[in-house]
């Protein structure tokens, strides 16, 4: 039941992107506007006393993960994909693992061989020094499946992943269990297909999937990921002061990264600095600025060490 709920609640989510909301502002980004902004967010930044930060998909790209921002943006990262006119949703799909599991772990097989490569980028430390000097402390927020703030070396503990982790399966068999991908090694071929022995639960031998919601996925095992909501919720009970929300490349598609940096708009005592390159759209009162995650992290930081 509750992954119905998890699946209602992005169906949701998806279709709120599209409702206009009010009271919301588009910056004219000339410089000294935008000078301005970078300078409110460093003052904000360095009065909070917690800080809460919120990722989506471009925080990935600046460590060099592909964007799969429409059919245009998946096939340049996955060519081989085009000329079967399969798109992210396509291959994203739950329904692939239980029609043809050789394409399905071809294509998450691949995501995990590169996730596992990736070097966060610089913006992951600043964002790590200035949780650091919180004295309320930090929690994330992402939407990413790639493991980027584990390896970053934020706080397990303090670390939301909403659509799961490809760090971790789960069975698909009758024992439901979610484990970690550690040893799982996929082999996959220059057409993306499966090449060598799938995985397999070792307790009752059904087959295993990234613990990752897929579009249509009515089959997610969400026991991690509540788990990590509930140490949100018990976090932001706290006492936690002047509170800062830091929010890097979340765009409006799925915005469940967005509403969430939004629903914490209600304190008063919390601020929002958006950094995101095309939708920087805000709510009145708190920070758009239009640049890539990484880029608007080092500009802030610069000015924070002036």
């Amino acid at each position: 039941m509750a992954n119905y709920f998890a699946h209602q609640n992005l169906v949701f989510a998806r279709i709120a992107g599209n409702v206009a909301t009010p009271n919301r502002k588009y910056i004219d980004m000339s410089n000294e506007v935008m000078s301005n902004e970078i300078a409110r967010a460093a003052k904000i930044i360095s009065e909070a006393d917690s800080l809460f930060i919120t990722a989506g998909a471009g925080m990935g790209v600046d460590s060099g993960l592909p964007d799969f921002r429409g059919d245009d943006g998946f096939w340049n990262a996955y060519p081989v994909y085009k000329s079967s006119n399969q798109s992210f949703r396509d291959m994203a799909s739950a329904d692939v693992f239980l029609t043809d599991p050789v394409v399905a772990w071809g294509f998450y097989g691949h995501r995990l061989n590169l996730y596992r490569k990736v070097i966060p980028h610089e913006g992951f430390r600043i964002l790590n020094e200035w949780a650091n000097r919180a004295r309320g402390g930090s929690f994330i927020f992402t939407s990413n499946v790639d493991g980027q703030f584990q390896k970053a070396g934020f706080a397990r503990s303090r670390i939301e992943e909403c659509h799961g982790s490809i760090h971790y399966l789960q069975c698909m068999g009758g024992c439901e269990q979610v484990i970690s991908a550690d040893g799982c090694d996929v082999v996959v071929n220059e057409q993306l297909r499966a090449a060598g022995e799938l995985p397999h639960c070792k307790e009752c031998g059904g087959l295993l999937r990234p613990n990752i919601l897929m579009f249509d996925d009515l089959w997610w095992n969400d026991i991690r990921h509540a788990e990590q909501r509930e140490a949100r919720l018990d976090w932001l009970s706290g006492d936690r002061g002047k509170l800062a929300i830091v929010e890097c490349g979340a765009g409006c598609s799925i915005p469940t990264v967005r509403r969430t940096s939004e629903s914490l708009l209600k304190n008063d005592t919390a601020q929002l600095i958006r950094i995101n390159p095309n939708d920087y759209s805000v709510p009145e009162g708190s920070i758009g600025i239009n640049m890539g995650a990484l880029d608007g992290l080092k500009v802030i930081d610069a000015l924070l060490k002036e």
